[in-house]
C-alpha cells in the first residue's frame, strides 16, 4: 500500500490549515513534519508547539522527523504535543536501539533515518526493532532539492533485507519525491513518500496530491 505524506516544510504557514485540509482532501495518509534543530542539518524550522498547532486541525498520523544533535531530550516533549510515528537519525544515536524504544514507550512508531552517504548496512541490528526506515533522497536541510539516484539503490536494498527477513517495516523516502522520479521510486520498492515541494509548491495542494498519487499506484500496478 501507497501513502503519501506531505512535508508542510513546503506549505504555507500563513494558511496553514487550509493547506493541511486541502492535502487531505487529495488523499494524504499522513503529515511529514521536519523537525530540524541548526546543528546537526543546516536550518531551523519548527518545535513542539507547531505540532501542537497541527494535532488540532487534523485528525491524519504526525510523521515527526528529528533531525536533532540530541534527539533523546525531545522525544517526549513531542510524543506529548501530538505526534504518532517520530523517526530519528542513524548518525546522531550513540545509542541507537535505546532511542527507538523510548520512541515505542510512548507508544508511537519508530523509525530511523539514514542520510544519503550512510549505507543500509548500518542498520542491520535494529531492522527488527522498527516500525519504518526513511531513506534520505537529498541531503536533509532544505525542501525542494534534486533526487539523488543513488537512494534507489538503498530502497531496494531494504525492500530485500525485509523480504530475507521476513520483516514488515514500512519504506519511506524523502527527498525529491515529484511527478518524475516517484514512478522509479515506487519500482524500488517504497510505501511511504514524503512529498513537499511537490505537493504544497506547485499550486493547489489537493490537486498535486491526486497527481502523486495517481503517479505512485500506476507503478504498482506496472510492477506486478
Amino acid at each position: 500500500m501507497i501513502e503519501l505524506a506531505p512535508s508542510i516544510l513546503s506549505a504555507d504557514f500563513a494558511h496553514l490549515a487550509d493547506q493541511i485540509h486541502a492535502a487531505e482532501e487529495g488523499g494524504a495518509a499522513l503529515l511529514h513534519l521536519d523537525v530540524m534543530d541548526g546543528h546537526f542539518v543546516p536550518n531551523l524550522t519548527i518545535g513542539p508547539p507547531v505540532v501542537a498547532s497541527v494535532r488540532k486541525v487534523t485528525r491524519l498520523p504526525l510523521d515527526c522527523h528529528l533531525m536533532l544533535d540530541n534527539p533523546d531530550e525531545f522525544i517526549p516533549v513531542f510524543a506529548d504535543a501530538g505526534a504518532d510515528w517520530i523517526s530519528v537519525h542513524q548518525e546522531v544515536c550513540m545509542h541507537l536501539h535505546r532511542s527507538l524504544e523510548l520512541i515505542k514507550h510512548h507508544g508511537l512508531l519508530a523509525g530511523v533515518v539514514i542520510n544519503p552517504a550512510t549505507p543500509v548496512e548500518t542498520l542491520t541490528d535494529i531492522l527488527d526493532v522498527v516500525d519504518y526506515v526513511l531513506v534520505m533522497s537529498v541531503n536533509p536541510g532544505f525542501g525542494g532539492q534534486k533526487f539523488i539516484r543513488h537512494s534507489l539503490v538503498k530502497i531496494a536494498q531494504l525492500a530485500t533485507l525485509r523480504a530475507q527477513r521476513g520483516l514488515n517495516f514500512r519504506i519511506e523516502v524523502d527527498g525529491g519525491v515529484a511527478l518524475d522520479t516517484v514512478t522509479d521510486v515506487v519500482r524500488a520498492g517504497a510505501q511511504v513518500l514524503v512529498a513537499g515541494n511537490a505537493v504544497f509548491g506547485k499550486g493547489n495542494p489537493k490537486e498535486q496530491a491526486q497527481l502523486l498519487i495517481k503517479a505512485a499506484t500506476e507503478a504498482t500496478w506496472q510492477q506486478v
